[in-house]
């Protein structure tokens, strides 16, 4: 009889631990202890576009980097910017953002991707950053 209790109380506790919802992080957050993953732009092979859903955010002044748009243009829902920060060019990706050539943009900083392929513009950026906004500066 002590067998089956155990045996019954052992099925019970399994099968509850079995049921337990388990909390799920939220979408394109990395699980605790795991290294986050790093999201593809639209377009590079592999991957799903980082900014599906999301609105623009607001970049406070002094994010990061700061320049002078040099050129700029739109593709597939993104801005793509050259800017000119102290006598070097970098590109920088965005949400479709209204920047013009001449303007003085801020955006944080963040790892740059390397080897970059739009196939929208049928392009390799050598070095881009996509970033979550662009600051343009008065």
């Amino acid at each position: 009889m002590n067998k089956k209790i155990v045996v019954i109380m052992a099925v019970v506790a399994l099968a509850a631990a079995g049921c337990q919802k388990k909390e799920e992080a939220p979408k394109g957050m990395a699980p605790q202890g795991a290294a986050p993953a790093q999201q593809m732009p639209a377009g590079h092979p592999g991957g799903g576009d980082p900014h599906a859903g999301l609105k623009p955010v607001e970049i406070p002044a002094g994010a990061g980097h700061k320049g002078k748009v040099v050129s700029t243009m739109d593709s597939g829902g993104y801005t793509y910017v050259e800017v000119e920060e102290k006598g070097q060019k970098l590109w920088v990706a965005v949400m479709q953002t209204k920047v013009k050539a001449g303007d003085v943009v801020e955006f944080p900083d963040s790892p740059p991707m390397v080897n970059f392929q739009s196939k929208t513009l049928n392009r390799t950026f050598e070095k881009i950053i996509f970033a979550p906004g662009l600051r343009i500066s008065k």
